[in-house]
């Protein structure tokens, strides 16, 4: 679901990157007001969840693969806004270092996996959790709520892929960007996601929803219990050492292809993926310089994006803390 360089226009990833500056200014502000310096690090760790289960590919209907991205679970613990931070700076960090999605690209990317899906996720959440009632209810709200929350997201993805070639095409008609047409991308993101990606998504959001309920339910959204940080470690380091699963699912994931696979599929390169704009990340593909063996890369690779995370958060609630002590004196 990552939107690469190249597979969209400019001037799609300006009207992205807009529409997501005031969402991500109201969520600024709303963190501040709802969670105290010392719940801001848990943003941290669940954005280093977000990070890590988008690691763990799985092959999809069609050949070719996806991810679950846990932003309805970090809504459920933490709040819409909350998540829409959280996933925001997962998708920056996967960007930056290691080149899943694009720098052009990122306003669009944020715009579907972390304010579509967790709001959707999160809203659908709170209403049918008025329809079934007790903790089965909550996990049964938590499954059917992140399963529509990804697949809306992956509606998104497949418009703003499928617009590209209907207003932007080359001097010999052809399209610049992504060369697949509505009638083409909706079909091709929607039935793997509809069919496997999505309930890979719930089956995780509705499974860490009880775990976290059982051995630490303060961290829920909303309670104000005591919140035990530790098993949330726990759950990061399995994470980080289960990562080269994701390794097991071959091919590449619909929209995500380079510019020789394009051509294999469609007989020609686009323009922008010939002449485009390019980024070198540090950790491309989440390979390390000199780590010759891809599992080892892989979980070096799901170690250092966790702990750039977690370590962020860490060092914004001290920040947050230090400020808090000023303004007293």
């Amino acid at each position: 679901m990552h939107i690469p360089d190249n597979y969209l226009s400019p001037q799609t990833c300006a009207v992205m990157g807009a529409v997501m500056v005031p969402v991500w200014t109201v969520a600024v502000k709303k963190v501040k007001e709802e969670l105290s310096p010392e719940k801001v690090p848990v943003i941290g760790i669940l954005a280093a969840f977000s990070f890590l289960i988008m690691m763990f590919n799985i092959p999809l209907p069609g050949g070719t693969t996806g991810h679950a991205v846990g932003g309805t679970l970090v809504a459920i613990l933490v709040g819409p806004w909350s998540a829409c931070i959280a996933v925001t700076v997962a998708l920056l960090i996967q960007a930056l270092f290691f080149g899943d999605g694009g720098i052009l690209a990122f306003g669009a990317n944020a715009f579907n996996m972390a304010f579509v899906l967790p709001f959707v996720g999160f809203y659908l959440f709170v209403l049918l959790k008025k329809i079934f009632k007790g903790n089965t209810g909550a996990y049964m709200s938590a499954f059917i709520a992140s399963y529509a929350g990804l697949n809306l997201a992956a509606f998104a993805t497949a418009v703003e892929f499928g617009i590209q070639p209907l207003f932007f095409k080359d001097i010999a008609g052809l399209p610049m960007y992504c060369p697949y047409a509505l009638n083409i991308s909706i079909p091709a993101m929607m039935i793997p996601h509809l069919l496997a990606a999505g309930f890979v998504e719930a089956i995780a959001t509705a499974g860490v929803y009880a775990y976290i309920a059982h051995v630490s339910p303060g961290i829920i959204y909303g309670r104000n219990e005591p919140v035990k940080i530790p098993p949330l470690y726990a759950l990061i380091l399995i994470m980080a050492a289960l990562a080269p699963l994701g390794l097991l699912a071959a091919g590449t994931a619909w929209g995500e292809w380079g510019a020789d696979e394009i051509k294999r599929l469609t007989g020609y390169i686009p323009q922008a993926m010939g002449k485009g704009f390019s980024f070198n990340a540090l950790f491309p593909d989440y390979t390390v310089p000199g780590v010759k063996h891809d599992i080892l890369a892989y979980i070096i690779s799901a170690l250092f994006g966790a702990a750039v995370l977690m370590v962020l958060f860490k060092l914004i609630a001290g920040l947050v803390t230090a400020r808090a002590h000023r303004a007293k004196k």
